[in-house]
């Protein structure tokens, strides 16, 4: 839920959380969740740091629920500038006075001052919410030398119209969470030191087979047994290292989430099941005529590994 207040020169826009019920709480987010609460609660920032699909998003969102503040959420973006964090001098209060209290004589006095806006980082130091900064590493290193006060001294620089500097004291219920992809390349910068060193980091890979079935039973309604089908089979794809891009957690519940809404069931024996995976797995690998060989041979391997964890054993193989 995301709510917006006007106030004097200022406008918020944050968002309202609560922690969500969908939210699949296993022992391995469960131990993520309590290290970072307990280095936010000591104030000190938390810095969630994994590959794409490992939930960073999701998890610092519930995280940031949990201390039941508001929360005011940015995503990183090469074209930021400080101002884009902090705030800007932005158009011009007018005010003009007409004095007539001499019948005879009219006086007249205008004057026009710069209005100061704040932004999304200045918003959330002064009110006390909660900061979720995600894939902080795509903006610019100057963009987010602002932090770096912030983090550690508690104070926000706020540049005036005179090219001073004033100050703004952080509220101290202001806490921030980051984000960012070390496996990315284009796009990404490389983390200053003197930020990095203010930062608590906790370290996301892949999760484990049972916690990823749980979150993909969670998010598509099959079975927990048919969860596992598909968890196996992007499990065992990724395991190959068969492809250009690792399929995550995002491709079993993409997966589980169609072929449940289609009323099917894994399959290899239907058509309509293996082409879903067909979608949305070969899409991890390199599009290119001249790899058209190496093509036909993953999507070989594809239909190998759903023919392995999806062939379906009806009663009369059995012999019931």
């Amino acid at each position: 839920m995301s709510t917006a207040t006007n106030t004097g020169n200022r406008t918020k826009a944050f968002i309202s959380l609560q922690s969500s019920v969908d939210f699949v709480v296993t022992s391995t987010t469960s131990q993520v969740m309590d290290r970072a609460s307990a280095y936010l609660t000591a104030g000190f920032p938390v810095h969630l740091r994994g590959p794409a699909g490992t939930g960073k998003t999701t998890l610092a969102l519930h995280i940031a629920a949990q201390f039941q503040r508001p929360v005011m959420l940015i995503v990183g973006d090469e074209q930021f500038t400080s101002s884009d964090l902090v705030g800007e001098q932005n158009g011009y209060r007018y005010r003009r006075v007409v004095d007539r209290y001499i019948h005879s004589v009219v006086k007249y006095e205008e004057d026009a001052v710069q209005q100061w806006v704040d932004n999304r980082l200045t918003t959330a130091c002064r009110e006390g919410f909660t900061l979720v900064y995600d894939e902080f590493t795509r903006s610019r290193p100057e963009a987010n030398n602002v932090l770096l006060a912030v983090l550690e001294e508690r104070l926000l620089v706020l540049p005036t119209s005179t090219g001073r500097n004033s100050y703004l004291k952080v509220h101290p219920e202001f806490r921030a969470i980051f984000t960012s992809n070390p496996q990315e390349y284009a796009g990404v910068h490389e983390l200053p030191d003197a930020l990095s060193d203010r930062l608590i980091t906790i370290d996301l890979d892949y999760y484990d087979r049972e916690t990823e079935v749980t979150i993909t039973q969670s998010n598509s309604g099959l079975p927990l047994d048919e969860a596992a089908r598909v968890v196996d089979l992007v499990r065992e794809f990724r395991s190959s290292g068969e492809y250009d891009q690792a399929p995550t957690l995002r491709a079993c519940i993409m997966i589980a989430r169609v072929t449940a809404l289609q009323g099917l069931l894994p399959s290899s024996g239907d058509p309509r099941f293996a082409q879903i995976c067909l979608d949305i797995l070969e899409s991890k690998m390199d599009f290119s005529i001249k790899n058209r060989a190496r093509r036909m041979n993953q999507r070989k391997m594809l239909l190998q590994l759903i023919e392995h964890h999806a062939t379906r054993v009806m009663p009369e193989q059995t012999g019931l």
